[in-house]
């Protein structure tokens, strides 16, 4: 069951009882979109023309994409070429059915959103883009992506680790990494050491989004991974809304909260999952995060981990 909320900065967002979470920080949704996903995508590097492929994976009910949407020029830029990855048909289309979520976009992006729901498609040849959605468990239907070119951005908006373990097992992150053009960037609000470590393992560099001023002693507001050029040269350790990973955060890394989640196959249950990580932390030759905790007790431990 889905529950209706409206979050600090006044948009509209869901609770999921199933996974007994809600979709998007207390703070705010459409703040959340654009200070994770839009801000440290730096759009400004993709010049008119040029061909601009995202996968939004956990589509939900659209923040992400639509506000990538709203911020790309009215007239120009890049041609927008962008997939969505979602199980779930109904919060976009509760979404849709709350007139202030609708006042938030411009109105391409309602008729897109629009098109979406009912159609599972949407294109505009005079702005030069287009949305397809693909409908289903996101570990099978990566397999439906086209295979004629990789993405400049993936957007990675599950549920938390310990509620859907299923998108973020180190098999799954492999897959989307592998997808990553040359110098593209996966971002999520996961700030996880299993994660980060599955991420990096996959070949890519690591950076932490920062949290707002006012999250006080919040350590990390999620998690930016770059693909490295072709050219081997290095990725730039910092930019709009993100750093290089402190001290803290490395040796988060080596805890027991870095024991990736595994999906051998990719049809596992959660259940499964977890067990599995469980078992496999009980017997890791590594740091207890508890320790971690206490050497580096001036910081925010929500467990993340």
């Amino acid at each position: 069951m889905l529950s209706a909320r409206f979050t600090a900065d006044g948009s509209f967002s869901l609770h999921s009882d199933s996974f007994a979470e809600s979709f998007h920080s207390s703070d705010g949704a459409l703040e959340e979109a654009n200070s994770k996903f839009v801000l440290p995508a730096q759009l400004d590097r993709f010049p008119d023309g040029r061909d601009l492929r995202v996968l939004d994976v956990c589509f939900g009910l659209g923040y992400n994409t639509a506000a990538l949407m709203s911020a790309l020029p009215h007239r120009g830029g890049p041609s927008l070429q962008c997939w969505g990855l979602e199980l779930d048909r109904a919060p976009l289309r509760l979404a849709l059915a709350e007139p202030t979520f609708q006042a938030l976009w411009p109105p391409h992006v309602v008729a897109c959103l629009g098109a979406l729901s009912a159609e599972g498609c949407w294109q505009d040849s005079d702005r030069q883009q287009s949305v397809q959605m693909l409908w289903g468990d996101a570990r099978q239907q990566l397999r439906q992506l086209p295979a004629d070119g990789r993405f400049d951005l993936i957007f990675l908006d599950a549920f938390s680790p310990s509620k859907c373990p299923q998108l973020w097992s180190e098999e799954f992150l492999q897959s989307l990494a592998d997808l990553l053009a040359p110098s593209g960037r996966l971002l999520t609000y996961c700030r996880a050491a299993a994660v980060r470590n599955s991420l990096r393992h996959a070949g890519l560099a690591l950076r932490s989004l920062l949290p707002k001023s006012r999250e006080g002693s919040a350590w990390s507001a999620g998690t930016l991974a770059l693909r490295p050029s072709d050219d081997h040269q290095p990725c730039p350790v910092i930019g709009p809304g993100w750093r290089g990973l402190s001290a803290m955060e490395e040796e988060h890394l080596q805890t027991c909260a870095g024991v990736p989640y595994r999906d051998p196959t990719g049809t596992d249950s959660a259940a499964l999952i977890l067990n599995r990580r469980q078992q496999e932390q009980a017997f890791a030759d590594r740091p207890s995060t508890s320790a971690w905790q206490r050497k580096w007790q001036g910081g925010e431990f929500r467990r993340s981990y």
